[in-house]
């Protein structure tokens, strides 16, 4: 799960990482509003979506009177914003944040994550913060320090500190900043996050150290005990078949590709679209029906793939474990016929009531194209859709 730029900063707060103040607003007049109320000369207008690059695509302007900050705010709020992670269709702008402007006199980067290779957390830190954090990444990680972190123990003193002078913190500043990456490292922790980054962290004049940007992104599987982050998600901001296929407890991530896949068990799903892959298609989507599939989450599964117009077919694919084929099967019979499917359909099904399950696909009076192995199951459905 993700939440916005000022929920981020609401969360690090909660641990005493100082921040700039700022107001989220839903309209250009609350943008003034805002402004007005924090004071000074100078704010920025910045768009709360789910995605970095911001700044870059239009989505951060600087104001220097209340008549561009409503200026600004009026060419943001609506806009459909373009970024190298929203992808070409863009993401719209529904929600602003105006904060106070900042003294910036160095960008930094800090950010913490599992590093599942050596079971412990990862702090990486880097001097280059800022817009450019993942072209600094591809070209020079030289410059990307990191330090690793054994949970049982936290984020030690000398740790932080390693950090900091590897980045290049001045020494008067360099208390400020061993204690904004412990406090970083406990939000992480305790929140369940499984990403908290900070970028830009900025040194200001006067030598505080500050959060100016946050991103933090929630493991969905602790959330339970959260519900104080449960209540910052935003559904604008998510797939809405995505949160159709929640609903129905099917796991569904929507792809590229023009072969829908409907299976059970993510390690299979993920073999199957591999093995499309390797038969010169591509996965329209990934959809796990998990261990205990009905006729009404197949049914489903089968609306939600086929509201993508780029599938062109649909490929079953089941191993009978807990699941047994021929629920599968009368599923997949039901579905075919409530949505009038009009795709090639192959299916492959092995285990549990196996036979049964390939009698009722025969006897139901469907173009339904069977198939015994991954490999057969792939070379008919790329054929048929071609």
């Amino acid at each position: 799960m993700k939440i916005h730029e000022y929920q981020a900063k609401e969360v690090l707060r909660k641990y005493g990482v100082v921040t700039p103040r700022g107001v989220a607003c839903f309209s250009v007049d609350e943008a003034v509003k805002a402004a007005e109320d924090l004071g000074g000369s100078i704010w920025v207008v910045k768009a709360q979506i789910h995605a970095g690059g911001r700044g870059k695509g239009g989505g951060v302007k600087l104001a220097r009177s209340l008549d561009e900050v409503r200026s600004n705010a009026d060419q943001i709020l609506g806009m459909q914003l373009v970024t190298h992670q929203t992808g070409p269709e863009g993401q719209k702008v529904r929600r602003l944040l105006v904060e106070e402007g900042a003294d910036i006199k160095k960008e930094y980067y800090v950010a913490a994550l599992t590093d599942r290779a050596s079971q412990k957390i990862a702090m990486m830190a880097s001097s280059e913060g800022g817009m450019d954090i993942e072209e600094v990444a591809a070209k020079t990680p030289e410059k990307i320090i990191k330090v690793f972190v054994d949970p049982l123990l936290g984020l030690s003193d000398a740790q932080a500190r390693q950090l900091a002078s590897g980045i290049g913190v001045p020494d008067a500043s360099m208390d400020k900043a061993v204690d904004t990456f412990k406090k970083l490292y406990a939000c992480y922790m305790e929140t369940d996050a499984s990403l908290a980054e900070i970028n830009p962290l900025i040194l200001e004049g006067n030598g505080n150290i500050k959060a100016l940007d946050a991103k933090f992104n929630f493991d969905s599987n602790a959330l339970y005990r959260h519900p104080e982050i449960v209540e910052m998600r935003d559904l604008d901001e998510e797939d809405p078949d995505e949160l159709e296929a929640s609903k129905y407890d099917l796991a569904y991530i929507s792809l590229d590709g023009n072969i829908g896949c409907l299976v059970n068990g993510a390690g299979l799903a993920m073999a199957t679209m591999d093995t499309i892959k390797l038969f010169g298609a591509s996965p329209a989507n990934f959809l796990d029906v998990g261990g205990t599939a009905t006729t009404e989450k197949v049914t489903e599964a089968f609306k939600i793939m086929l509201k993508n117009p780029k599938v062109k077919g649909i490929l079953v694919n089941i191993f009978g474990g807990i699941m047994r084929c021929d629920t599968i099967a009368t599923g997949v019979v039901a579905a075919a016929r409530e949505v009038n499917l009009s795709v090639p359909l192959v299916v492959r099904m092995k285990g549990t009531n196996e036979d049964i399950g390939k009698k009722i696909l025969a006897d139901s009076g469907l173009p339904i194209i069977s198939a015994d192995s991954m490999a057969e199951a792939a070379t008919k459905i790329v054929g048929a859709v071609k």
